[in-house]
């Protein structure tokens, strides 16, 4: 069965190869930085929790003090590299594009494959099972079309892997984060305000305020899994599911649809908004932000409008 201990041992795998790239250039304070992290997939179930919270930490302090340096990759020249589009055309999207379709394909149909009477994708975590297939077939496609060797995507993952640095971190620390919060009341301390100085009697009233909380708590933030437990259980259960009996999995997902137009707009979203800037080499740090903004904006209106009519028709 394709789960999560497979795809945490590949991805602990992988942080280890970047691991020993930087004890060859002895980057020193980058291999156990990369190291710490390779550990926490490779055994995290298996180490005792304060020992894992510990070395959580310690790489915190190793990205806080810029201590994560890159090593300098051999790329193509300008040319090389024009030679190699124009020898692939078109065909350099066959992979990126297969990755997306390949998922919905492993959710729709390979789920219900089985193997020696278990499934081959696991059905608790579906849509990740898939999404790993998805990739692994992409690679094989990508190293296909471009006549390169496994080392080369190695190479190549390893080094888009430091340019991103710390920022690896922040999905997982931030979806923590949230759920931290909840367990120490601000959810209750936002419901409490939100109905002592908002007037949300009105349906439309409490669906925008539920909205625009998902997004600017995500602002914030810089996660949308971060901000979801805490405004959910401030304004989602009480005032939407309880107070005006909307559809709990609908509120769910279009909430998470809102918390991800908050993320579009703001750099603490390093993964997704300034990361692309410095692997781009853009001059402006906030160009992707600026470009995203008029989509976030209007995704975030027609996620109010939906949530509304979903709560007033169904």
């Amino acid at each position: 069965m394709i789960d999560l201990p497979l795809l945490y041992l590949i991805v602990g795998l992988l942080f280890a190869v970047v691991a020993l790239y930087a004890i060859q250039d002895r980057r020193f304070a980058a291999a156990l930085f990369w190291g710490s992290y390779s550990l926490i997939f490779l055994a995290g179930d298996h180490l005792p929790k304060a020992l894992v919270g510990a070395l959580v930490v310690f790489m915190s302090l190793i990205g806080g003090l810029s201590l994560v340096k890159s090593r300098s990759y051999t790329q193509l020249t300008n040319e090389q590299q024009l030679a190699s589009v124009n020898r692939l055309g078109h065909q350099l999207f066959v992979p990126a594009l297969f990755i997306p379709l390949g998922t919905v394909f492993g959710v729709l149909v390979l789920s219900h494959l089985t193997l020696f009477d278990q499934p081959l994708l696991s059905p608790a975590n579906l849509t990740l099972a898939a999404l790993a297939v998805a990739a692994f077939i992409a690679l094989l496609f990508a190293l296909y079309y471009c006549r390169e060797k496994p080392q080369q995507a190695l190479a190549e993952s390893s080094r888009l892997i430091e340019a991103m640095g710390w920022a690896v971190l922040l999905p997982q620390l931030l979806a923590t984060l949230g759920l931290l919060f909840t367990q120490a009341g601000v959810g209750g301390t936002v419901a409490e305000l939100s109905q002592r100085y908002l007037a949300l009697e009105h349906p439309l009233a409490a669906v925008a305020c539920y909205a625009l909380g998902m997004a600017l708590f995500t602002v914030i933030m810089g996660n949308a899994f971060a901000a979801f437990p805490v405004i959910t259980a401030g304004i989602g259960i009480p005032l939407l599911v309880q107070q005006h009996d909307i559809n709990p999995a609908m509120m769910a997902a279009i909430g998470m649809f809102s918390g991800y137009c908050g993320t579009l707009l703001t750099p603490m979203a390093a993964n997704f908004n300034i990361v692309p800037v410095a692997l781009l080499e853009l001059n402006d740090k906030h160009a992707v932000i600026k470009a995203q903004a008029p989509t976030a904006a209007w995704l975030l209106l027609t996620n109010i409008v939906l949530m509304y009519l979903f709560l007033r028709w169904f």
